[in-house]
């Protein structure tokens, strides 16, 4: 775009009309926006992401468990440790007070009865799936922060979009007005 044309709604003009400079800063305004909330937002998303599973990790803690029965075999997955092998359990573990406690947890397939492994409890000792690690805090981190910025930066648009119709339909029935002030004239001159 010229520098000329980007300056013509606020140069002044007799067929500039307001909604045009209406519409110029409707464009800037949003292009604004765009450039600075679209990230504001996802950095904001990705912050709180990032902060609930660091929350979430600090009211952890791991403690040894023994398996009581032997896991389920998985029929046709690979065993060999690989992400998403591990399979349903139950496992027996001492409390802080002292007590045997039980539950079901996840474990790797290769273990057998009486096997020990590392278990995850909250705060008040009961038995919660294993923190997300922070490979994978970054990732979702990323994939929220980047939705959240898209989604912004969209919804921005789109409201420009609809200022551009609604100006649009403002313009087309203040053109039909002045037409139809004209109009009488133009018919005379015909006849």
């Amino acid at each position: 775009m010229a520098r000329s044309e980007f300056l013509r709604p606020w140069r002044p003009s007799p067929l500039r009309r307001r909604s045009d400079v209406a519409e110029a800063w409707l464009v800037l305004v949003t292009a604004a926006l765009i450039a600075l909330g679209a990230p504001a937002a996802g950095l904001a998303a990705a912050q709180a992401v990032d902060a609930g599973t660091t929350q979430e990790r600090q009211g952890r803690h791991t403690i040894s468990a023994v398996l009581t029965q032997n896991p389920p075999p998985r029929i046709g997955v690979d065993v060999s440790g690989g992400v998403g092998t591990r399979v349903h359990a139950t496992v027996r573990w001492t409390a802080a007070d002292g007590s045997a406690k039980t539950g079901v947890t996840t474990v790797s397939p290769g273990l057998r009865a009486g096997d020990r492994t590392t278990v995850w409890l909250d705060r008040h000792g009961a038995l919660v799936r294993n923190p997300v690690s922070p490979r994978q805090t970054t990732g979702e981190s990323i994939a929220v922060g980047t939705v959240a910025g898209t989604s912004a930066g969209l919804l921005l648009l789109g409201a420009q979009r609809t200022g551009r119709a609604l100006l649009n339909r403002h313009r087309y029935a203040q053109w039909e007005r002045e037409w139809a002030a004209e109009d009488p004239r133009w018919g005379q001159q015909a006849a």
